[in-house]
């Protein structure tokens, strides 16, 4: 009646068996290190990376306890805070060599101190919140007088397009933030005033005429200006939540700050180097044409004109930049009207070439974008189209490839090395685009928010919690209190085991959800014991009480916690920050309770008397029996 199956036990020692080994790592503590990851989005940090750091240790005499390659970065563990130091210095001097424009980020970090066996396992502790641990902290200045250039720019490209289309011939030029179209008589400017102003309601036209020369100057309007101010923190604060999404950061902070600045606070995060490489590579894609730099044949194909900008004499409208690719540097001279940015950009994606085997990446545009490409390649057929990443203001060429045919919204970027360039390329091109330029102004670790008081007293009312729970239910179960206990036990076992799985933030809200998830399961145990009571007091024997008492008590244990668990799933769904956090917690403490209190409690019940088969009692506490109250009465 009250023996369990071997597989029942099995599967409570297995169970216990990984609940520790995924609980140990939280006891090993942290040690200081160095991290060196990728600085640009065209420098990849490799395997070669863990010998270019060793050597620059060996010969500054500095000894590292481990040195990892994780697949973006290197990690070296080191056994002091002083060794750490001395260690990021050595590792920064060597290789940002150019300070001006850093190629690595080196960064201090904690690392685990988690056993390799363990890290095998995949076993790593859980993280600490803000409130606990502390965590990075991040002010990110917006260009705002950026974005309003940005706009400008578009803006360009638009009036050229309109103006075309009505027979209008025109130079037109961008001034900081406005534009200069110059028309060649003044009935050309009556039609391209009364044209623009019909089309783009946010920019103030302006005519002049004087010296022979018909000009419109386009300023944006004030309202304009501050719409697009908006629009760009909104659509920048969505691409970051977008990046931390890649972190895999619980309860990050990502609000505004004022008129132009953004606050990033990330709890609990270890990777701290990834966390600024993330964030800080506040890049903007955009697609420009190549000029005079084609192959023979292009229509505009003019090799003098690239020889001068190498001298120094970059025609206006233009910008010089280089491509590297296998280690060569190619000049080429860029438009710098923008065909389409990464705004336009909906999908990306590298694939094989089945035709001719071999790597490209797949581009989809949305509609605006399709008819910039379509308008652009119908004459550009021979010429290059350069891929520009702009990060922290300085723009580097991802790649210039050739249009062979006119392109629309659907188009393949061919002649990829190898899948991997393939795959990075798509990477950078979907990322997402900022509507501005953004720069890390403020970098700083933060310390916990509560102070390490609050640290101690969460853990210490925890602890407490189960110290006074545990006596109680001893004192007054006795033997089937003690089980109990243990199932406590087991039951924060297996919460702490699974938290470390999830690789979860624990803040302070969760250590209350701990101690609520704690009485939780002690409610389970108490409902049992009390039914095995009141079997007794009926007159069933002990092993059927103890049968009746489990299998009774079930119904009443399913209900309770399920009508729990789905006030806790709202929590879930509906809350934000510390109140997700709190749901988390609470919905894992609700599962493995019913684990612990039921299954495995029973178990040890089982163990103990279930193979007793002229069991007389059972030690579960006094026993009020209705005859014994007759008796006193009388």
């Amino acid at each position: 009646m009250n023996r369990y199956p071997l597989w029942k036990y099995v599967t409570i020692v297995v169970a216990l068996l990984i609940a520790t080994l995924y609980t140990l790592p939280n006891f090993f503590g942290e040690a200081p290190a160095v991290q060196v990851s990728s600085g640009k989005a065209t420098i990849k940090v490799d395997l070669s990376m863990v010998g270019r750091v060793e050597q620059v240790l060996a010969q500054q005499g500095l000894a590292a306890e481990a040195i990892q390659f994780d697949g973006n970065s290197v990690k070296a563990r080191f056994a002091s805070t002083d060794l750490q130091i001395k260690a990021r210095d050595a590792i920064d001097h060597a290789l940002n060599t150019d300070r001006a424009d850093p190629g690595h980020v080196v960064a201090l970090n904690l690392l685990p101190r988690t056993p390799a066996w363990l890290q095998s396992l995949h076993a790593a502790p859980m993280y600490l919140g803000l409130d606990l641990r502390g965590g990075v902290h991040f002010m990110l200045q917006v260009d705002m007088p950026g974005a309003l250039v940005k706009r400008a720019d578009g803006l360009a490209g638009d009036v050229r397009t309109a103006l075309r289309e009505k027979n209008l011939r025109a130079i037109v030029r961008r001034e900081g933030q406005a534009l200069d179209i110059r028309l060649r008589d003044a009935e050309s400017l009556n039609a391209a005033s009364e044209l623009l102003k019909t089309q783009f309601n946010d920019w103030v036209f302006t005519e002049s005429a004087a010296e022979g020369e018909f000009r419109l100057t386009a300023r944006l309007k004030p309202e304009g200006a501050r719409a697009i101010q908006e629009q760009a923190l909104k659509q920048n604060i969505n691409t970051l939540n977008n990046r931390i999404n890649e972190l895999g950061v619980a309860e990050p902070v990502i609000q505004q700050q004022g008129q132009d600045r953004i606050v990033v606070q990330l709890p609990g995060v270890q990777d701290t180097a990834k966390a600024k490489d993330i964030l800080g590579r506040t890049a903007t894609l955009e697609v420009r044409m190549v000029e005079a730099h084609g192959q023979p044949g292009a229509r505009d194909y003019n090799p003098a004109r690239l020889q001068e900008a190498e001298q120094g004499l970059v025609p206006p409208g233009t910008e010089l930049l280089y491509s590297t690719r296998d280690g060569r540097k190619e000049p080429l001279l860029l438009s710098r009207e923008v065909v389409f940015s990464g705004e336009n950009l909906t999908g990306a994606d590298a694939s094989i070439d089945q035709q001719h085997s071999s790597s490209v990446v797949s581009v989809t545009l949305d509609a605006k974008g399709g008819a910039a490409m379509r308008a652009v390649t119908r004459d550009g057929i021979k010429r290059r189209m350069a891929v520009v990443l702009i990060e922290k203001g300085r723009p580097e060429v991802l790649t210039a490839p050739t249009i062979q045919s006119e392109l629309s919204n659907r188009f393949q970027i061919t002649g990829m090395n190898s899948p991997q360039e393939a795959t990075d390329l798509a990477l950078l091109m979907r990322a997402g685009s900022l509507a501005a330029p953004m720069e890390i102004i403020e970098e700083r670790t933060i310390g916990p928010s509560l102070g390490a008081e609050n640290i101690a007293k969460g853990f210490n009312s925890v602890i407490g919690g189960f110290i006074v729970i545990a006596v109680f239910m001893c004192v007054y179960y006795m033997l089937f209190g003690l089980f109990s206990s243990i199932a406590l036990s087991v039951n924060l076992l297996l919460l702490v085991a699974v938290l470390s799985m999830l690789q979860a933030t624990l803040t302070l809200p969760g250590i209350a959800a701990m101690a609520l998830a704690l009485g939780m399961a002690i409610d389970s145990n108490v409902l049992i014991n009390e039914r095995i009571r009141e079997e007794l007091r009926n007159g069933a024997a002990p092993q059927s009480a103890i049968h009746a008492g489990y299998e009774h008590a079930w119904d009443t244990i399913l209900d309770s916690n399920i009508t729990t668990l789905i006030a806790g799933v709202a929590l879930l769904a509906f809350g934000t920050g510390p109140v997700r956090g709190f749901a988390v917690v609470h919905c894992i403490g609700i599962l493995t309770s019913m684990f612990s209190a039921v299954f495995f409690s029973r178990g040890l019940v089982n163990l103990w008397y279930g193979r007793q088969k002229k069991l007389k009692s059972v030690s579960i506490g006094t026993v009020w029996k209705p005859a014994d109250a007759a008796a006193k009465a009388d």
